[in-house]
C-alpha cells in the first residue's frame, strides 16, 4: 500500500521535513496549550512501520491531545513533523484517510445490527463491495453468528471488537487506539490484542494508549507521558533499565503494616505491596540498603533482592512528575 495518496507531492512539505520511509510517525517539539494549561510540551517521539507502539501516562497526562495532533485533529502551539510521510501541520486530511482512530468511548450506532454498522462505514468510506467487505470483517473478527445483533445489546468485549473492525475497513496504514480495553475482561482483551499483532503483521502501524502494564509488554517499543512530558521511551526492556531502579521484596507477618512502617523511612522512594510481601526499592543504592539495614535485627522479616518490573518504573516516574494543572 502506498504511504500516501498519489495526489500528495513532496514539494508539499515544508523545507527541512524530509519524508523517511521507515517511520510511520516523525515529529519533534510539539507543544498544545488550552488556555493556561500546556497539555503537551516539547514532545517529540518516532514510530517505525509495522510497530506496535505503547503510549502510557496517568489521566490528564496529554496523550489524546497527542493522538489528535499526529493524525492532524488538533494542531500543535509548536513544532513540526510528519505522519505516514505527510506534514502534520498542513496536510491533515489527507493523513486521516490512511488513519484508522478508535475511541475509548464506543462510537457507533447502537440501534443497527453488527452487520448494518459495518455495512454502513463501508460506504461512508467508500469501500468498493460494501457488502463484502462487512462480511469479510465479520469473519476476519470472528463476529459471525452476531451480524443480527444489535450493537446496543453486544458485551464490552464484543463491542471493542466490531469497532476495531469499522476502523479497519478502509485498510488504513495507521491505527490510532485510545484505550480500546478499558473495561473490557482479561479474554476479551487478550483476543483484542491477538487481533493487533495480526494487523501489524500485515504491515498497520499501530499506535495504543494503554494503563495495562500487561498490554504495555505486548508493544514493541512503550513511550510514558506524564503531565504533557515524555519521560521515557524505548523497548520495555530499556525504559526497565533506564529507570535506574533497585528493588528488593520482604516477606513478614503483617504487609499492611510494614509497607506503611516502610514509606516513613528515608532511602526508600517505592513501596508496593503484593500479596505477602512488599516490594521495596529506590534510585540510590547505598541509601536504599542503609534503611533495609534498620530491619536486618527483626527475625520475622526475609529480605530478597529483586528487579523491578514495568508498574515499579512507571510509579517511579509519576512520583517524580509534576502535575501541570495544579
Amino acid at each position: 500500500m502506498s504511504a500516501r495518496p498519489e495526489h500528495v507531492e513532496a514539494a508539499s512539505l515544508e523545507p527541512g521535513l524530509a519524508r523517511d520511509v521507515d517511520y510511520a510517525i516523525d515529529v519533534q517539539g510539539l507543544s498544545k496549550s488550552f488556555g493556561i494549561n500546556q497539555v503537551v510540551r516539547k514532545l517529540s517521539m518516532r514510530v517505525k512501520r509495522g510497530q506496535i507502539y505503547g503510549f502510557l501516562g496517568p489521566n490528564g497526562s496529554g496523550k489524546t491531545t497527542t493522538i489528535r495532533m499526529l493524525c492532524g485533529l488538533l494542531t500543535p502551539d509548536e513544532g513540526r513533523g510528519t505522519c505516514l510521510g505527510m506534514d502534520i501541520l498542513t496536510q491533515g486530511r489527507a493523513i486521516r484517510r490512511h488513519v484508522g482512530y478508535m475511541t475509548q468511548k464506543f462510537s457507533l450506532y447502537a440501534d443497527l445490527s453488527v452487520r448494518e454498522n459495518l455495512e454502513f462505514i463501508a460506504r461512508i468510506y467508500g469501500v468498493p463491495d460494501a457488502e463484502a467487505a462487512a462480511a469479510e470483517a465479520i469473519v476476519s473478527l470472528g463476529l459471525e453468528g452476531r451480524e443480527r445483533q444489535l450493537a446496543g445489546d453486544l458485551s464490552g468485549g464484543w463491542k471493542q471488537r466490531l469497532a476495531l473492525g469499522a476502523c479497519i475497513l478502509p485498510k488504513p496504514q495507521l491505527l490510532l487506539l485510545d484505550e480500546p480495553t478499558a473495561g473490557v475482561d482479561p479474554k476479551a482483551r487478550r483476543e483484542f490484542w491477538a487481533q493487533i499483532h495480526d494487523l501489524a503483521g500485515a504491515g498497520v502501524t499501530v499506535l495504543v494508549s494503554t494503563h495495562y502494564m500487561d498490554e504495555a509488554e505486548r508493544c514493541h517499543e512503550i513511550a510514558y507521558i506524564a503531565y504533557g512530558e515524555l519521560l521515557a521511551q524505548g523497548t520495555v526492556e530499556e525504559v526497565i533499565a533506564g529507570s535506574a531502579l533497585h528493588m528488593w521484596r520482604v516477606t513478614g507477618p503483617d504487609p499492611a503494616a510494614l509497607a506503611r512502617e516502610l514509606m516513613e523511612v528515608p532511602g526508600i522512594e517505592l513501596v508496593a505491596p503484593f500479596g505477602t510481601s512488599v516490594h521495596v526499592g529506590g534510585r540510590d543504592r547505598t541509601a536504599l540498603e542503609l534503611a533495609i539495614a534498620r530491619f536486618a535485627a527483626r527475625e520475622e522479616l526475609v529480605w530478597r533482592p529483586d528487579s523491578p518490573n514495568l508498574e515499579d518504573v512507571f510509579i517511579d516516574l509519576i512520583n517524580r512528575s509534576r502535575d501541570n494543572f495544579r
